[in-house]
């Protein structure tokens, strides 16, 4: 399998639905950004990979035609909040494998306001098994969402385990809006305190709303390629991925009483150890993370998932400030889900997007100083984890 290069990420300002910015609009500005960036022109590409929750078949098609219709094969990727990370996943395979030299990964979200919910009513619902496992042994709460349901339920897991305060999960979304404030293509930028984080409307377990990630509109994009490709443009040293892992379910996603795992702590798990030995590196080597925060309650235990810190210390791991600028590991300089935004299609690759600028030195005022190796986790319930490690010589 060959070295692939990330030579080319583009990602646009992230919106609320309110923005009525059409899919095709961002998905192009995306793109246009990222070739801008790779320094090559749109014909060089060989394979698309694109991905998107909430759209129509052929989506895809339809943001990369008008930049020329060069009849490569594009393939539309949805694998829930996981998708940008299977088109990039795919892409990565697509130049390793020496299929091709160069492969652009897109993804895409145009969402509308309110909680998820089913789209389709008329037949089987992919998410069935997962609520009906978790109300087994946690009754609904009426009025709450379910995904909100389903993580606050993992947060009280873990609280029953550890012990952990509700103002704990709470300071995630302090730290989130802190990164956020420095990130222009933010959704979120005002700070919170914790008393403002605390005080809004409960949801679900320790959740607040301040808690809970927003429907998001975006689309960020990556172009990868290998070694060859990069030397012939002459691109020298340049981001590449040092290892990557896609995990659906285990068994053990269902077994016992444990919405931590329905959730996919064992995928993070699983995942997180393959790609750990692939680049022949550890936790400990990592120097800043973009992982899914979509509810504090997820970022918390992703930090045990990933081995970032010890299994039970993750509230010690976030009062001693060590999840942040001064700390140990920067998680999510970019805000995160819970501030940058959470378009589905478009998250894995704008996670992407920003591990290559921190890699680059590329991030101002949000920049991790001395980053050389990065961590990305993205996970979308269904299931999948993809997690992904970067590195610059």
């Amino acid at each position: 399998m060959r070295r692939v290069n990330v030579i080319g990420v583009g990602m646009t300002k992230f919106t609320t639905p309110k923005a009525k910015i059409p899919y095709t609009t961002m998905g192009k500005e995306a793109v246009v950004d990222a070739l801008k960036d790779s320094g090559i022109d749109f014909k060089e590409i060989e394979h698309a990979y694109t991905g998107w929750v909430y759209a129509d078949s052929c989506a895809g098609q339809m943001v990369l035609y008008d930049f020329g219709m060069t009849g490569i094969p594009v393939f539309n990727v949805n694998n829930n909040c996981s998708t940008g990370s299977n088109a990039l996943y795919l892409a990565r395979q697509a130049v390793a494998s020496g299929v091709v030299e160069c492969a652009l990964a897109l993804g895409f979200e145009q969402m509308t306001p309110g909680a998820l919910g089913v789209v389709f009513n008329d037949r089987p619902i992919p998410m069935q098994t997962f609520f009906v496992k978790l109300f087994e042994f946690q009754p609904p709460k009426p009025g709450s969402a379910p995904a909100a349901m389903l993580f606050g339920g993992a947060g009280m897991e873990y609280q029953q385990k550890y012990g952990a305060s509700d103002d704990t999960f709470g300071k995630i979304s302090v730290k989130a809006r802190k990164h956020a404030q420095h990130n222009e293509r933010a959704v979120f930028r005002d700070l919170l305190s914790l008393e403002e984080v605390m005080a809004a409307p409960h949801q679900f377990g320790p959740l607040t709303r301040y808690q809970c990630c927003p429907p998001t509109c975006g689309a960020a994009a990556a172009v990868v390629c290998s070694d060859e490709f990069a030397a012939k443009h002459n691109i020298t040293n340049p981001v590449y991925i040092a290892g990557q892992s896609m995990k659906t379910d285990f068994a053990s996603t269902f077994e016992g009483s444990s919405p931590m795992r329905i959730c996919g702590y064992d995928l993070s798990v699983e995942a997180a150890k393959d790609v750990y030995e692939q680049a022949g590196l550890g936790p400990e080597d990592v120097d800043v993370v973009e992982l899914h925060d979509c509810f504090t309650a997820n970022e918390l235990i992703t930090y045990e998932a990933l081995g970032l810190t010890q299994e039970g210390t993750a509230e010690k791991f976030i009062n001693d400030g060590d999840n942040t600028y001064g700390g140990k590991i920067v998680t999510n300089p970019s805000g995160g889900l819970l501030s940058k935004g959470h378009p589905l299609g478009a998250t894995g690759l704008a996670q992407c997007a920003e591990l290559t600028w921190q890699l680059r030195g590329e991030c101002g005022v949000r920049q991790v100083e001395g980053a050389k190796v990065a961590l990305q986790h993205n996970i979308g319930l269904g299931g999948c984890c993809v997690v992904s490690m970067y590195r610059k010589d």
